[in-house]
C-alpha cells in the first residue's frame, strides 16, 4: 500500500512538472496565441470563434494573461470579448485584423467589443482595418434622420483602469474608437485614419465616461477627430494632431431627454490642420434636456487653415430637422479659450452663438491670435447671448 501511494505521488509530481504548473504555486504569466485555437492569418478564414475561445481561456486564467495575435492578416467577423476576468489581461495585436466588407455580416453595432473588463491593455502595433470603402455609399444619414448606423471599428463598454496604445485604426465603416461608461482609461500612441470625405467616421467618441486621458495620437477622418458626448466628465486631451476632419467637438448635446451634464474637460497642446472646425461646443435647438456644460479649458492650440477655429453653436440642427425660432436649453458656463493661434479659412474666426433662453456665462478669451488672409478682409468675431471677459491680446478683436 505504501509503495502504491509513493508511486502515485511521484506520478503527480512528474505531471505537474510536465504541465509547467504547480498545484501549490500561484498562476504566473501565460500567453494565449490565437493560432493555438485554430486562427489563420490568411485574410480569408473567419477567426471569430478562435479569438473568442482564446479570450475565454485567457480571461479565466488566474495569473497575468496575454492574448497574442501574431503578424499576418486575420479576417474577423463581429466579436465581443466579455469579462470580468480573473486578473490583468492584455490583448496584443501584431498583425492586421480585417473586418468583413459587407456591413450586414456584422450583427452588432461595433465590429470588436470589449465589455465588463478591468485592467485591460490593448496594444502591439497592429492594425484594425474596417474595410469601410464599400460601405460608405450605404450611409444616408445626411438625408435620413432614421438611418441605420454602420458598425464602428472597436468599442470599450463598462471598462475600467485600462488603456489602448500603439494601435492603428483605418477605414472604419462609421466611427473608429467608441467608449461608453468607461473609467480611468488612457488612449495613447494611436493612429486613426480615413479619407476626408468618408461619412461619419469619427475618430474617438466618448459618452458617460470619467477620468480619461487622450494623448500623443494622430486622427485624420471624415468627421470629428474627438466627439465628447453626454455624461462625460474629467477628460484630459493633449498632444493630439487632428486633421482632416471636423475638429474636436463637445456634443452634439440636448437632443435626447435623458442626457447628462458634461464638465471638467481640458483640450491642450494640440494642432489642427485643415479641419472644418477647431474646438467646438454644439447643442440642439430645441433641446429635449436641460443640462450643464461647464468647467472647460481649451489651451495652447495651433490652427492651420481651419474653417472655424473657435465655435459655440447652440443652434445646431443638421439637415433641417428642427422647428424655426427654437432655442437650446443647455447651459454653457465657465469656458476658457486661452492661447489659440493660427489661420482661419473663414472670415469669422471666433463664433460664440449662444442660446437666447440659456445664455453662455463666464466665457473667457485670452491670448487669441487668429488670422484670415482672404480677399474679404481680416478675421472677425461674432457673439450672441454670451457674457464673460477677455485677457491679453485678442485678435480678432473680442466681441464679449
Amino acid at each position: 500500500m505504501a509503495n502504491t501511494v509513493c508511486c502515485l505521488t511521484l506520478i503527480l509530481f512528474i505531471a505537474s512538472l510536465a504541465s509547467g504548473v504547480s498545484a501549490a504555486a500561484p498562476a504566473g504569466r501565460m500567453i494565449f496565441d490565437v493560432r493555438s485555437y485554430g486562427a489563420r492569418g490568411d485574410g480569408k478564414t473567419d477567426n471569430a470563434n478562435a479569438f473568442t475561445r482564446a479570450w475565454k481561456d485567457a480571461c479565466q486564467w488566474k495569473g497575468s494573461a496575454r492574448v497574442f495575435v501574431p503578424l499576418g492578416t486575420f479576417y474577423l467577423g463581429g466579436v465581443t470579448f466579455v469579462g470580468p476576468c480573473q486578473n490583468r489581461i492584455s490583448f496584443i495585436i501584431k498583425g492586421t485584423l480585417l473586418a468583413p466588407k459587407d456591413a450586414n455580416a456584422i450583427k452588432q453595432d461595433t465590429w470588436i467589443i470589449f465589455r465588463y473588463v478591468d485592467y485591460l491593455t490593448v496594444s502591439g502595433g497592429g492594425t484594425l482595418d474596417g474595410q469601410g470603402t464599400s460601405a460608405w455609399r450605404l450611409n444616408d444619414c445626411t438625408r435620413n434622420p432614421n438611418c441605420r448606423p454602420l458598425p464602428m471599428n472597436i468599442a470599450f463598454q463598462f471598462v475600467r483602469f485600462s488603456r489602448i496604445s500603439r494601435i492603428k485604426s483605418i477605414n472604419s465603416k462609421m466611427g473608429h474608437l467608441n467608449f461608453f461608461a468607461v473609467e480611468y482609461f488612457e488612449i495613447t500612441r494611436v493612429s486613426i485614419r480615413a479619407p476626408a470625405d468618408s461619412p461619419n467616421t469619427d475618430g474617438i467618441k466618448i459618452g458617460s465616461s470619467h477620468h480619461m486621458k487622450i494623448h500623443d495620437v494622430f486622427i485624420g477622418t471624415g468627421d470629428d477627430c474627438i466627439a465628447i458626448l453626454s455624461g462625460t466628465t474629467n477628460l484630459d486631451v493633449f498632444s493630439v494632431k487632428c486633421g482632416p476632419g471636423h475638429g474636436i467637438s463637445v456634443g452634439s448635446l440636448g437632443r435626447f431627454k435623458d442626457e447628462k451634464s458634461v464638465y471638467g474637460i481640458s483640450v491642450r497642446d494640440s494642432v489642427f490642420t485643415g479641419t472644418s472646425n477647431g474646438v467646438r461646443i454644439k447643442t440642439w435647438a430645441p433641446s429635449a434636456s436641460r443640462n450643464i456644460v461647464s468647467n472647460f479649458t481649451f489651451q495652447n492650440l495651433q490652427m492651420i487653415n481651419v474653417g472655424s477655429p473657435i465655435i459655440i453653436d447652440q443652434q445646431y440642427c443638421p439637415n433641417n430637422q428642427c422647428t424655426k425660432n427654437s432655442h437650446s436649453q443647455v447651459q454653457i458656463e465657465n469656458v476658457k479659450f486661452n492661447n489659440i493661434w493660427g489661420t482661419s479659412t473663414d472670415k469669422v474666426a471666433v463664433k460664440l452663438q449662444c442660446s437666447q433662453t440659456a445664455p453662455c456665462k463666464d466665457v473667457e478669451l485670452a491670448g487669441i491670435n487668429l488670422v484670415h488672409r482672404g480677399v474679404d478682409g481680416p478675421a472677425t468675431a461674432l457673439c450672441e447671448n454670451v457674457s464673460g471677459r477677455t485677457r491679453g491680446k485678442i485678435s480678432p478683436p473680442s466681441c464679449i
